[in-house]
């Protein structure tokens, strides 16, 4: 039966809203080709405006991708000069530290050999990626048809650029694979010495937790009522242009428990900006008017920056009636019983120079960054600080939250402006001169870590600046320390023996 008028016209009339023809072609050679409608006027005008609007789009969407590849050559660009400037910075920008006198062409020369090499770096990548383009490159072989690694001939050379670059290949070959292969090999043993290390350190600090070690308190508690049992304490505030966080750290020190003819609080501002000076001398005499025994030191001469600062504050005259010092950053606060914590390690045990305690950071779910940190300090202070201290009995001074006794940094040369890890380095002095360190995981001193990259940037810095200069000037002592005690040792070792074999 056929289809009734109506149902064709339906149809028909959504067929035309597709704006295509539809030709439907019988297998069956006894009938012919039906059209089923075909595309108006209207619809050809209508085909013309979508490739008109195709063609727009079209070019939108080259002008989109130019657009993108000029911005990623831009950020290139501007990254290659951010990282000429940083190195420019690191080699030329000195951190206000008193070194020993360098020549006055070694920076720029060493300054001049690092942009060659990023050069050189550059145009040889460069020109891989042209060799690439052109398929000079050697397709990767086959392992089981060893001729299938096939070396041009001298009659495939395809002109002068693809004969540098074969020579290229046969220089790179001979001269610069081996040191690769040499530094490599250098590389993948200190991974597993690290590696070798971070596994002690975790054995070491599970073996403490299972063991329960901690350091152990030798003698009797300080008395409540009797203020001869607590010795003379000084406690040093370094800081400079501290004005988010200078009224928090003063508050918290000065009300630490400890008896107040017993405690002096140095406020060791470096600031150079006069508000903000005003504003910590006038923190400082508000708590003075309480009763609190704090002065504020300014130097006029801001020379070694913290080392500096601190070497200044040791060497006023009234320093010598005071037996320890404890040392806070601006932004670090104590709870009021860290004197009676710490001190207390000191009674009964002459060879102690150090406590140290730890760390604990009151903006570490701020965001990833400070998460990141977290973890990171968590694992120095919880692993690496611990397990040295407990096995080893030295540790890194960390250079605030600590108490030493002022006979080992006297014996230690006191501070030294040499380096900008000033706190390493009398840790290390210290240690070389026989004093011992005690560190104390379950005193926690409150901080903050940095919340934006560029302080994380400053900081890390700071932090990483000096230690290779430090262990350059440090090696020669500590290998004549090690050969000395190892002297020690032998002669009274022979003695012993010389000894047991006269009686």
């Amino acid at each position: 039966m056929a289809p009734s008028l109506v149902l064709s016209d339906w149809w028909t009339k959504d067929s035309r809203k597709g704006g295509t023809p539809v030709v439907v072609t019988m297998e069956n050679p006894n009938y012919s080709v039906l059209e089923i409608d075909g595309p108006d006027a209207e619809a050809f005008g209508s085909m013309d405006k979508d490739r008109g609007k195709n063609a727009r789009q079209f070019t939108w969407v080259l002008l989109l991708k130019a657009h993108r590849a000029v911005g990623c050559v831009a950020w290139l660009a501007a990254a290659l000069w951010a990282l000429l400037g940083a190195v420019k910075k690191r080699l030329f920008l000195r951190r206000g530290v008193s070194t020993e006198r360098e020549k006055p062409g070694k920076g720029r020369f060493l300054f001049k050999f690092i942009r060659g090499f990023l050069v050189l770096s550059l145009i040889a990548l460069a020109f891989e990626l042209v060799a690439y383009w052109k398929g000079w490159h050697f397709q990767k072989p086959d392992l089981h048809l060893p001729e299938s690694f096939h070396i041009p001939e001298t009659i495939e050379i395809q002109g002068w650029m693809h004969k540098a670059y074969l020579s290229w290949l046969s220089f790179r070959a001979k001269y610069i694979a081996y040191p690769i292969q040499v530094l490599s090999s250098i590389c993948i043993i200190l991974f597993i010495i690290q590696s070798v290390d971070r596994m002690i350190l975790c054995l070491g600090c599970f073996w403490i937790k299972f063991k329960k070690i901690k350091p152990r308190i030798e003698g009797d508690p300080f008395k409540a009522d009797d203020g001869s049992e607590y010795p003379m304490v000084l406690v040093q505030i370094p800081m400079c242009n501290e004005r988010e966080v200078y009224e928090q750290s003063i508050s918290a020190v000065c009300q630490l428990d400890w008896p107040k003819d017993c405690l002096l609080i140095q406020v060791l501002d470096d600031s150079d900006d006069e508000a903000i000076k005003l504003l910590i001398r006038a923190e400082v005499s508000k708590w003075s008017q309480r009763g609190v025994n704090i002065v504020y030191r300014h130097r006029l001469v801001r020379t070694g920056y913290k080392a500096g600062n601190l070497k200044s504050a040791m060497s006023c005259e009234y320093v010598k009636d005071y037996e320890y010092v404890a040392i806070f950053d601006a932004d670090f606060q104590p709870n009021p019983d860290f004197l009676k914590q710490t001190i207390i390690h000191f009674k009964g045990n002459p060879e102690l120079g150090l406590v140290q305690a730890r760390w604990s950071f009151v903006n570490k779910d701020e965001n990833l960054l400070t998460r990141l940190q977290n973890i990171n300090l968590c694992f120095h202070f919880e692993v690496e600080q611990q397990v040295n201290g407990v096995f080893l009995n030295f540790f890194g001074f960390n250079g605030t939250a600590g108490v030493w006794r002022i006979k080992a940094l006297e014996d230690s040369g006191g501070w030294l402006e040499r380096t900008t890890v000033e706190d390493m380095d009398i840790a290390v002095r210290a240690h070389l001169n026989g004093w011992k360190f005690v560190f104390l995981n379950d005193v926690k001193v409150l901080c903050e870590v940095p919340e934006s990259y560029e302080a994380y940037r400053k900081q890390q810095h700071r932090w990483h600046s000096g230690p290779m200069h430090l262990f350059r000037l440090c090696l020669p002592a500590i290998i004549t320390s090690k050969l000395e005690k190892l002297s020690a040792e032998t002669k009274v070792l022979f003695n012993s023996n010389h000894q047991s074999i006269m009686y």
